[in-house]
């Protein structure tokens, strides 16, 4: 597949961001390509298109599964597998904010309240203030794991509703 130069100028870009989000620049790239492409892609579509190893995309696909972001399909008369994305960027984000939430979030809890735990013992010696500290960094992460729950469960319609209620939140706030 050629792409045209404003495709691939997304496909490059989004890799580079990748990279900064924590995930193989081949990786981001494939998903890009299979958002943009329209259509399922075969993994040697896919390798020739980006110029990357066939074994590179073979991984990057299998990753892109375990986070629920692709699916593989078949097309009549092919026995090759075939792989497509997403086309719903609120779905995409919705599923991004739950692994990430799962994979990060959940884990920080878990030993941030197991530090907080043992800092407020009463004979574990540490200073009141990093106790203090742990304490609302505990609070805060907690409340950002329960939003991210109930943002989590929302339907992307919804989900898209609430991020443009936000502006008129941030009005009411300010």
């Amino acid at each position: 597949m050629k792409l045209k130069p404003p495709l691939e100028k997304f496909i490059v870009h989004w890799g580079e961001m990748g990279t900064k989000w924590g995930i193989n620049r081949s990786v981001a790239q494939i998903h890009a390509l299979l958002f943009v492409a329209g259509r399922p892609l075969p993994a040697d579509e896919i390798a020739e298109t980006l110029d990357i190893a066939r074994s590179n995309v073979s991984g990057g696909l299998k990753e892109l599964q375990g986070w629920g972001l692709v699916r593989v399909t078949h097309a009549l008369g092919d026995r090759r597998d075939h792989f497509e994305t997403l086309a719903d960027v609120w779905e995409t984000f919705r599923l991004i904010l739950r692994e990430r939430k799962r994979r990060e979030v959940e884990p920080t809890v878990t030993v941030l309240r197991e530090c907080t735990d043992q800092a407020r013992a009463g004979d574990s010696g540490v200073d009141p203030t990093a106790v203090a500290r742990l304490g609302d960094m505990l609070t805060f992460l907690e409340l950002a794991n329960s939003w991210g729950d109930r943002a989590g469960s929302l339907s992307p319609k919804n989900l898209k509703r609430l991020s443009q209620l936000g502006d008129s939140i941030f009005r009411l706030v300010e």
